[in-house]
């Protein structure tokens, strides 16, 4: 067991990476975003490949990331069960839903984008927009993104069996209040310290 825990202690470290190099891709669209604003409206003019660069990078945030969502937990899920039955039948849950929903869709995504992308690659496949963009960077996108979605599924996988098997203490890592979490307690604060000014 060891020897997997250590494959996803490196998937999971793969994945931080890559998501700490992808973070920046949101100041690069905000950026992009603002400046073609900017020349639309002081010179009239825009130009169809920044339109586009900013729709690819929006998508390379969200596909790139999709791994260190789920090794965060912070994807969209439904805890009726892990609420209802404690860790142990949750970790039963998450090996299920990974095995039967995770892998098959996100494979199936590889594999059928994976085609496609390749198809843009041979052919140059191009934007149907004047001065727009070639397709094959945005097509990578989709398997890559996939395929670390996949590495960082069978990494959960591991750490789930660790779990039940008694070689991991806890499944999902502690990441502190969320930003809403935190925002709330920031307000409740404020309105103390106030409420104890007058």
């Amino acid at each position: 067991m060891n020897g997997f825990l250590g494959l996803s202690r490196r998937i999971d470290a793969l994945n931080e990476w890559v998501a700490s190099k992808a973070i920046w891709l949101v100041l690069v669209v905000t950026l992009i975003s603002a400046g073609n604003a900017v020349v639309r409206k002081v010179f009239n003019t825009s130009s169809n490949g920044w339109l586009e660069i900013q729709w690819y990078l929006f998508s390379a945030i969200f596909l790139l990331c999709a791994g260190y969502a789920l090794k965060r937990n912070a994807h969209v899920r439904i805890d009726v069960l892990m609420g209802r039955f404690g860790p142990r039948v949750g970790a039963w849950v998450d090996i299920v839903g990974t095995l039967f929903f995770l892998f098959p869709a996100a494979i199936l995504v590889v594999y059928l984008s994976t085609g496609v992308f390749l198809d843009a690659w041979h052919s140059g496949e191009r934007s149907a927009n004047q001065g727009g963009l070639i397709f094959w960077p945005a097509r990578l996108l989709v398997p890559v993104g996939f395929s670390l979605l996949v590495l960082q599924g069978v990494s959960e996988l591991i750490k789930r069996i660790g779990f039940l098997t008694g070689h991991v203490k806890a499944i999902v890592e502690e990441s502190g209040p969320t930003e809403e979490e935190a925002l709330a307690e920031e307000i409740r604060r404020s309105r103390g310290i106030k409420g104890d000014a007058q």
